[in-house]
């Protein structure tokens, strides 16, 4: 093996050819000749193969600008000598390869400099919810299994805390539901029934000596297949990884067991957390199963849907909880970025990611992230933040929701994709007595912003695009992640730190116009929202508002004329949510709105056909 770069120029063809034009242009920074002289840049031996004019003629057109020829022939002229070695992590000759484990060094900071974010104390008091009307007298349950497959997963703890059923029992309701109807949905990649036994019955065991550990003790739950889980497999829905078996939990998951829920399914994801296609198949919406449940947190979505979870774990680095949420008529919570460690899950961004929870209900949404948030020494981004929230703080009818402005930007509700589900959420909040207030954004190019996406993703799967291992995956469209990796790998490293400056300052017109109102109420597939709130870091909540009517089955890919899409005649019913944007680590004030129109809306509890 090489032992320096002039080793390596004396054992490659490549290198033989460089010497030559060494002797001339670069002997003198190996051993300056007056002393003190510092090294130069372009002075270096040369490496790499040799690029010319015309290389760069054509590169000009992948990065959109234009040299004159003098510019052109300069820069082919020398760069073996000033810019081939930047590459030489990666092509050697001194290769480093960089463990998954290792962050970049550069932190996105959600929070401005000479601001402070979210609330200053910690309150957490849930429990607004009232339990269903099959409680007899007697304490015993008087519903149907599938009545306690939906049911929130506050009223699932009451009734473990009082005794009308096991956490057992629940988990083998729950297991069997699994089990009948993933056949339709395609949700789950790994069923984990002993495991879930297991845990159970340890719950049951701690429960009945007095040991109760709070409102999820007991609680069957499913976590998106990128959460570590020891010793159970963890495969990213990608082919590459289905034998993949961790030997740690992710710090979500440590959590989770530490508060008492029981692990029921790894749960799938579109692969490498794209879109709702795994190596299993394409995940089905429970609401219209002729339609992909949407993604990337596919799995989650679909199950929790169709009742065969209490509660899921998904991500979203860009949409990835807020679509299927959408989608399928679940209560979708993206946290503040940095306020979840993502320690033990899969990185796509690590700028972006973010691990989120998906329920039925907005209230259950809260009663996880107080489990789950929290630095844990490892995760870089992760902040200590207050979490404040209080289930009856305001009473619907009661409460003055006056001095609680809800913003909105008005032509995003006149056109696609809202809807009249979504100008009739922001009637609903003004006849809750909310305030609403119209704001307004620049009209910028924050697509660009996806430059930095694009290549923290391209890094992150640095290995399994170089040594085509991607090309396993079973999307190979245009607008899947082999594509996008391979392309990646030409994006210009100048319009990446621009885009990193457009992101600040994205993130100051944010903070302007959270300091007119408390919250944003917007159509939750909106492009400009989810790439603008998932680069500043912001919470948003997804929840059902309303019902509409399709004629063709939607889709996250784009379209293909050789595989159209079903149609629909007459057309068919399903959920539509809005989404409520709040202040940074502000959580408990989204949700504590939320509920309210939760309660407005009235339509959270209708559930999909042929699973109930």
């Amino acid at each position: 093996m090489p032992r320096s770069r002039r080793d390596f120029l004396t054992t490659s063809s490549l290198g033989i050819m460089g010497a030559a034009m060494a002797a001339k242009t670069a002997g003198a920074k190996q051993t300056p000749e007056t002393p003190g002289a510092p090294p130069a840049f372009g002075t270096s031996a040369p490496v790499g193969p040799a690029v010319s004019v015309e290389t760069f003629q054509e590169a000009q057109k992948l990065v959109q600008i234009e040299m004159t020829p003098h510019d052109l022939a300069q820069a082919a002229g020398n760069w073996q000598q000033s810019m081939a070695s930047v590459y030489e992590r990666r092509t050697g000759p001194r290769k480093l390869a960089i463990e998954d484990t290792i962050s970049p060094a550069t932190v996105w900071n959600p929070t401005l400099p000479g601001t402070t974010s979210g609330p200053t104390t910690d309150h957490f008091n849930p429990g607004s919810l009232a339990l269903a009307s099959s409680i007899r007298p007697d304490g015993t349950f008087a519903g149907r299994d599938e009545d306690l497959a939906f049911a929130s997963v506050f009223e699932l703890a009451m009734r473990i805390q009082m005794k009308q059923i096991t956490s057992e029992q629940l988990t083998k309701i729950y297991i069997a539901r699994l089990k009948k109807y993933d056949p339709q949905l395609h949700c789950v990649i790994t069923l984990t029934e002993e495991h879930a036994l297991q845990q159970a019955r340890a719950a049951d065991a701690e429960i009945a000596a007095g040991h109760y550990r709070g409102l999820l003790h007991g609680i069957p739950w499913g976590a998106k297949d990128l959460l570590d889980t020891a010793n159970i497999p963890t495969t990213y829905g990608a082919e590459p990884y289905r034998n993949r078996i961790p030997i740690e939990d992710a710090t979500v998951t440590k959590r989770l067991n530490e508060a008492g829920a029981v692990l029921v399914a790894k749960l799938s994801l579109g692969a490498l957390a794209l879109n709702d296609v795994w190596f299993g198949g394409q995940t089905m919406n429970p609401w219209l199963l002729e339609e992909g449940s949407s993604g990337s947190s596919a799995g989650p979505g679909s199950a929790v849907a169709a009742g065969l979870v209490a509660f899921a774990i998904g991500s979203e680095t860009q949409g990835s909880i807020v679509s299927p949420s959408m989608r399928c008529g679940v209560t979708g919570l993206r946290p503040t970025y940095g306020r979840v460690p993502r320690t033990g899950a899969m990185t796509l961004s690590w700028t972006c990611d973010k691990l989120g929870v998906m329920t039925r209900h907005v209230e259950d949404t809260m009663l996880v992230l107080h489990a789950i948030a929290g630095p844990d020494g490892h995760d870089v981004a992760c902040v200590p933040a207050k979490l404040n929230f209080d289930a009856s703080r305001y009473i619907p009818g009661k409460s003055d929701l006056s001095k609680i402005r809800i913003g909105y930007i008005p032509a995003w509700m006149k056109e696609a994709p809202a809807t009249d589900v979504d100008r009739a959420a922001l009637e609903t909040a003004r006849k809750l007595g909310f305030t609403l207030k119209e704001v307004t954004l620049p009209n910028w190019p924050y697509d660009s912003l996806n430059v930095i996406l694009f290549a923290e993703s391209a890094a992150a799967f640095e290995e399994l695009t170089l040594s085509h291992k991607v090309d396993e995956l079973k999307a190979q469209v245009p607008d899947a992640w082999p594509n996008t990796f391979r392309q990646s790998r030409f994006l210009s490293a100048v319009d990446f730190v621009q885009a990193d400056r457009l992101r600040r300052k994205v993130a100051m017109e944010m903070e302007r116009v959270f300091s007119e109102v408390d919250l944003l109420l917007v159509p939750s597939l909106r492009d400009e929202f989810l790439v603008i709130t998932n680069f500043t870091g912001h919470p948003s909540l997804t929840l059902r508002a309303g019902f509409v009517e399709v004629s063709e089955a939607r889709s996250d890919w784009a379209p293909d004329p050789a595989h159209p899409l079903p149609k629909f005649s007459p057309p068919r019913r399903v959920p539509h949510g809005v989404t409520l944007v709040g202040r940074l680590f502000e959580e408990g004030a989204v949700a504590e709105a939320g509920m309210l129109l939760e309660w407005a809306f009235k339509a959270a509890n209708e559930r999909p056909k042929g699973f109930a």
